[in-house]
């Protein structure tokens, strides 16, 4: 049986509607054991898996090699923070298009300047920020898929009548996939950018941090 032409594109603006991020009020202000974490992370995105009954959202064993990759802080007596769960929320979304290392090079900024931050700025507001982002995005984006299928639906008219409705969906897909192809590559190539920035800083910093040594060993009085 077919999925008729109006019935499928309603099919996914219907699951476009269900789409939502966790909330950072929905986060437990409370540290959290291992299983506790897997646990939360499987209530509120399961619906986003492609098949619910077979995959996972996050293992331990997951956990575990995002701590070893350093895309996590350790826990702290076994116990995860808060702001440990909003790092796992962006690196559940960056995964189905992000390699490891890529994900790694644009997070490190983050947990090094802003994980556990005293200051007035932290973590949870950059999360907020991109919270909002997306939830704007998300009218933009329906019409965006609307007009990617009105156009794949004016495609391949001359085609063999029994293999127009599969092509017109290969069209749609293929206009799709192209989308994201491009957005990838821009994504990839502003991580590089990121990472040669990085490179470029550190003989400073290592400079300043040896000046530093030098300045305290000058302070520290001379024994006679």
């Amino acid at each position: 049986m077919t999925i008729d032409g109006n019935d499928l594109i309603n099919s996914i603006l219907a699951s476009l509607e269900r789409v939502d991020y966790i909330r950072p009020a929905d986060i437990p202000n409370i540290e959290l054991y291992m299983d506790q974490v897997t646990t939360f992370m499987d209530s509120r995105l399961r619906s986003t898996l492609r098949y619910p009954d077979e995959d996972k959202i996050l293992t331990k064993t997951m956990i575990n090699n995002y701590a070893k990759n350093d895309l996590l802080p350790p826990p702290v007596r076994k116990k995860y923070s808060k702001e440990h769960i909003l790092l796992l929320i962006f690196i559940y979304y960056y995964k189905g298009v992000l390699s490891i290392s890529d994900i790694q090079t644009l997070l490190e900024p983050i947990t090094t300047r802003f994980f556990h931050n005293t200051g007035s700025f932290h973590l949870q507001d950059i999360y907020e920020e991109a919270y909002h982002m997306g939830k704007e995005q998300l009218d933009a984006l329906k019409e965006d898929v609307k007009r990617k299928y009105a156009y794949s639906q004016q495609t391949f008219e001359n085609a063999p009548e029994e293999d127009q409705d599969f092509l017109k969906k290969f069209a749609f897909i293929c206009s799709l996939s192209f989308d994201v192809y491009i957005k990838k590559l821009i994504i990839e190539k502003m991580i590089d950018e990121i990472a040669a920035e990085k490179k470029r800083t550190e003989p400073d910093r290592k400079s300043d941090k040896k000046s530093e040594k030098k300045s305290e060993k000058k302070k520290k009085p001379q024994n006679p």
